[in-house]
């Protein structure tokens, strides 16, 4: 699922493109995209783009007459983009067989096409077309921007309740934008454990935690926008080369050498270093420790 740096990016490219633009048409392909109904998103034909900005993991494009067209990608959906004004052929969603990737929308500025795809078969990816500032706050989870606080406000949202380190990080009520690859990466630059708990931390783990999260945001904002340049951003991933941790399962931490380790559920894993992270401590996977059970290797030394 596209995350803070990535949206940041987005909405650079986006501004770059379709800022002082006129939408001219919006193209459905997918009855379940368009979650609203009022106002109807034919209102939204004929306004200029006046602002963008991001809501969360949104990405929020503000038109004349304070109509705000709201895209939440979810975990599949992508952004494309095409300097053309020719309109699209078909009504229809577009599929690509090899990656059951659809088209789900289009819309069509006076100086190009943006369209919205989503891969796989489930359709997750969300439009909400909704009216001021009024309309923007019903869709906004309430977390706070990590970057704009200081380490007191981050301490004191961060154990407002008392969860794992990991759900307090990606729980868009407490912080915004941050998911499960950053939430890694994070944590792995914070050298703490995914599961130690948000009250049990001491003043100087919540200062290298605060720390390692803006840099960490801000190293991986600057690094896309370096690696994007110009272009449009099309290689949008969670598994990002040069990642420490996330998506690196089995591979060596870069700082210590260890095999990178996991904790699988349900469609998420978190990745972690054993040695930079939990003491050694290998953190049980709920579905192969329950298989193993008594031969699950409690060390990554055991691990061989």
């Amino acid at each position: 699922m596209p995350e803070l740096p990535d949206i940041t990016i987005y909405i650079e490219a986006l501004e770059k493109r379709i800022l002082n633009h006129t939408l001219e048409r919006v193209q459905l392909a997918s009855p379940f995209l368009l979650r609203t109904a009022t106002p109807p998103i034919v209102a939204a034909k004929g306004k200029q783009v006046v602002e963008l900005r991001r809501l969360g993991k949104r990405i929020c494009i503000g038109l004349e007459d304070e109509l705000w067209l709201v895209l939440h990608l979810m975990i599949a959906g992508r952004l494309h983009w095409k300097e053309e004004t020719a309109p699209t052929p078909s009504k229809k969603a577009k599929f690509s067989s090899s990656k059951l990737k659809a088209q789900l929308a289009t819309f069509q500025f006076d100086n190009g096409v943006l369209s919205l795809t989503e891969a796989g078969t489930q359709r997750r990816a969300s439009l909400h077309l909704v009216e001021g500032k009024g309309g923007l706050r019903a869709l906004d989870p309430g977390g706070i921007e990590v970057l704009d606080i200081d380490v007191a406000r981050f301490s004191q949202v961060l154990q407002s309740e008392n969860h794992t380190l990991k759900r307090a990080l990606t729980d868009p009520h407490s912080f915004s934008g941050i998911g499960n690859a950053y939430s890694d990466e994070i944590l792995w630059q914070a050298r703490l454990s995914p599961v130690k708990l948000t009250q049990r931390l001491s003043d100087e783990e919540l200062a290298r935690l605060y720390d390692a999260s803006r840099k960490t945001l801000v190293q991986w904002i600057e690094r896309l926008r370096e690696d994007t340049g110009d272009r449009f951003p099309e290689k949008v991933t969670a598994f990002r080369e040069g990642m420490a941790v996330h998506g690196r399962y089995k591979g060596p931490c870069p700082r210590c050498g260890t095999k990178v380790q996991r904790i699988r559920y349900a469609t998420n894993e978190t990745n972690y270093c054993p040695t930079c992270q939990t003491g050694g401590k290998l953190l049980a996977d709920r579905a192969l420790s329950r298989i193993l059970s008594d031969d699950w290797p409690k060390t990554a030394e055991e691990l061989g």
